[in-house]
């Protein structure tokens, strides 16, 4: 069955590049996104070749890879290209939690590791049930506004909205996190998010630093209740923006802490 098995990955996004190291085969990899940044040595020993919307395709094919892992339609254009070329390419679509699990399984088992890939998925699984039982017994949830980008507004991917439900709080802008694209997400009037009144801020601008007192100072935001009791915070994008391993685990881990703070004060 080995022989039969994927010998040389690309991973055009940080989550299977992630979890294909978790399941200790990162000796499959050939070549990474210049994103990447978990697990760090990833960037030491896998050569960049790609960043989100764009791939160096010669690059890619000289390395000779039998499969190449995408995400989303973002990506249609690279792989569309890699296809042509003869390159068996793996475009995964995941934007919910269920989704994220599912993806991780399917890239599990084509290199040989359902079983192990399983385990992990259990553990994780288990990991989010404690947090989502802890939560249960809050006194109030937290109105959570999640930005994901700021000049437009963009509010939280499904992904997001859901691990920001498990960890304890309500998403204020539930209606947008089932649309997959982030244009559809876009918040034109900054009145509508003062209107929802969220309790806690969290930002998480893509890979540019947050800045929670450019949010703190927005016009009309000062009677905002996350701005009035100083509850905006950050997390990292590559902690919970990348639908893998970090979401389900530092991303939710991070989002829990939060909650828990603020109900211990403020519920």
């Amino acid at each position: 069955m080995r022989d039969f098995l994927p010998q040389r990955i690309v991973c055009l996004t940080e989550e299977t590049t992630e979890w294909l190291y978790l399941l200790g085969q990162e000796h499959r990899i050939v070549g990474i996104s210049g994103y990447t940044v978990r697990p760090r040595r990833a960037r030491e020993e896998k050569p960049k070749v790609s960043a989100f919307l764009s791939a160096k395709i010669d690059k890619i094919l000289a390395l000779k890879p039998d499969c190449v892992f995408g995400f989303s339609d973002l990506q249609a254009d690279i792989a569309a290209l890699l296809v042509r070329a003869g390159v068996q390419v793996t475009i995964f679509n995941q934007r919910s939690v269920d989704e994220i699990f599912s993806m991780l399984y399917q890239v599990a088992a084509m290199v040989g590791q359902a079983e192990h890939g399983l385990q992990r998925l259990n553990a994780m699984r288990g990991e989010l049930d404690a947090i989502r039982q802890q939560a249960a017994g809050f006194k109030r949830r937290p109105r959570v506004y999640f930005e994901e980008w700021d000049e437009p507004h963009i509010s939280a991917i499904r992904w997001v909205s859901d691990l920001v439900g498990i960890a304890g709080g309500d998403d204020v802008f539930p209606e947008l996190a089932v649309q997959p694209m982030g244009k559809d997400r876009i918040i034109a009037d900054s009145q509508t998010i003062i209107d929802r009144a969220p309790d806690i801020v969290i930002g998480s601008w893509c890979g540019k630093k947050f800045r929670p007192e450019k949010v703190a100072a927005r016009p009309g935001w000062q009677d905002v209740p996350a701005v009035r009791h100083g509850q905006i915070f950050e997390i990292k994008s590559a902690d919970i923006l990348q639908p893998g391993p970090a979401a389900l685990t530092d991303g939710v881990a991070q989002l829990h802490r939060i909650m828990c703070q603020w109900e211990a004060q403020y519920a």
